[in-house]
């Protein structure tokens, strides 16, 4: 019971504003992780297009006599993996670092126009949270690498000269996995993203607010309407968008 009402006392110094933007945070995060995940009114989707291209290089792949260039690209792949997941370790020891100096971080804060100085404890739990976030990009990220192993060896299982049911069933297994580890190594960009929305909380929560709407915008724009997507949709047939 004491250690409830400790924690219900520190919860009671985030303001109302803070609540509304951890909220608001809350919503945005889940809700473009939705929309993200499974479309909106019947748009095409980066995420979409890009599952596509999984398949058809499946169905390439298993297909090719010699699969050296597809080990390569999953290769490559695997190292921008590798880069995030060692920086994630980094940022998780800055901010163990930070909680260390964290009435210098305080006083600095403060100072920062339009800037509100939080107490001790706020910019404790503000800190934690963050700390949170890029753990869980960390999981993301190292779950990925894991997968993107289980693609080369699911690489390394067909058959030279595969039969018709075999090309079909290699080529959507190859999809299926490649897919699943390219999710979760975008949630943990989109993990990222986030974790700067919380860095702004140390400003203000005005601050706050308006970082995280920023980013659902930017990731929002670049799913549906960037320029990349309009290439991918692009007809083969017409050469004209789709």
């Amino acid at each position: 019971m004491e250690n409830i009402k400790v924690v219900a006392e520190l919860l009671a110094k985030f303001s109302l504003l803070d609540w509304i933007g951890l909220a608001w945070f809350l919503v945005c995060w889940i809700g473009i992780e939705l929309i993200i995940s499974y479309g909106w009114l019947g748009y095409a989707t980066l995420h979409g297009e890009a599952n596509k291209l999984r398949l058809a290089w499946g169905r390439a792949m298993v297909q090719r006599e010699q699969r050296i260039i597809d080990s390569s690209l999953i290769g490559n792949l695997l190292q921008s993996i590798s880069y995030y997941a060692n920086t994630s370790i980094y940022i998780i020891g800055a901010l163990f670092a930070a909680l260390g100096a964290l009435d210098q971080l305080i006083a600095m804060a403060s100072e920062l126009p339009f800037a509100r100085a939080p107490s001790r404890e706020v910019a404790e739990l503000k800190l934690l949270i963050l700390f949170g976030i890029f753990v869980l990009a960390y999981f993301k990220f190292t779950w990925a690498l894991r997968q993107f192993n289980l693609l080369l060896i699911t690489l390394g299982s067909v058959p030279q000269m595969p039969s018709e049911e075999e090309i079909e069933h290699f080529s959507l297994k190859f999809a299926a996995v490649n897919t699943c580890a390219g999710n979760d190594f975008n949630r943990g960009l989109r993990a990222y993203y986030f974790g700067m929305a919380v860095m702004s909380w140390m400003v203000s929560a005005t601050a706050f607010i308006i970082s995280t709407f920023i980013i659902v915008y930017v990731l929002a724009r670049r799913e549906f309407v960037s320029p990349v997507l309009k290439g991918l949709l692009i007809s083969s047939a017409s050469g004209k968008t789709e």
